[in-house]
């Protein structure tokens, strides 16, 4: 399963890339804002830092001037792919871009039948949102094994973003489902690392060295 980081902050992206674990960032609005800097700035950056997929999101509510924004992202780099929401005018706009040979991430996604006619309309990636859907006593995960489990059924191509991800056993779960990518924010990537008994062992073989060398 491939790891993309869901950041815009190029320091996070630098530490990831020096760790030899990021495949790709994923971006949004939001996350653009908090960086406090003009956004096309902050894109290329990442573009330059990341040898993969890096997601730029559109604004616009309707299909033609999402059109307009996907060209302008899709100017910045070859590794852009345009996110697109998922409603009707999307899928107008993902259609078009697929034609282009633009990829295309359709976000937003809450439901299996969504993720099939985002594939059918020729996304590349769809997002499922499983945070969100555990904040509504919803079962996230299981929005994602039924997408796998459709898309497996019919050969389908369009790949699994997890999204929205909120601790590290969502990783570890969609990693068991065979998900095709799990975007997370750095604060979760770095938790993965984490277990009490490696800390343990490395204070221990550290301390049985320095014995050694009295």
């Amino acid at each position: 399963m491939k790891f993309f980081l869901d950041t815009a902050n190029v320091r996070e992206i630098e530490q990831a890339v020096e760790m030899g674990v990021l495949d790709g960032v994923t971006t949004n609005p939001t996350l653009l804002a908090k960086e406090g800097r003009d956004p096309v700035q902050v894109l290329k950056e990442i573009c330059k830092l990341v040898d993969g997929p890096v997601n730029a999101e559109v604004i616009s509510t309707d299909s033609e001037g999402m059109l307009k924004e996907a060209h302008r992202w899709a100017d910045l780099s070859d590794n852009i792919v345009v996110k697109i929401p998922m409603t009707r005018e999307g899928m107008k706009a993902v259609r078009r871009l697929s034609e282009e040979d633009i990829p295309t991430n359709v976000t937003l996604v809450f439901s299996p039948s969504q993720a099939l006619i985002a594939a059918k309309a020729g996304a590349d990636y769809v997002s499922p949102f499983v945070g969100r859907l555990d904040d509504r006593s919803e079962d996230g995960m299981e929005l994602v094994s039924k997408i796998i489990q459709i898309f497996d059924n019919y050969g389908v191509e369009t790949e699994v973003i997890v999204a929205s991800i909120r601790h590290p056993m969502h990783v570890v779960e969609a990693a068991l489902m065979g998900a095709d990518i799990a975007t997370m924010p750095y604060a979760v990537l770095e938790k993965l690392f984490e277990h009490p008994l490696t800390d343990v062992g490395l204070v221990q073989f550290l301390k049985d060295w320095e014995k050694l060398q009295r």
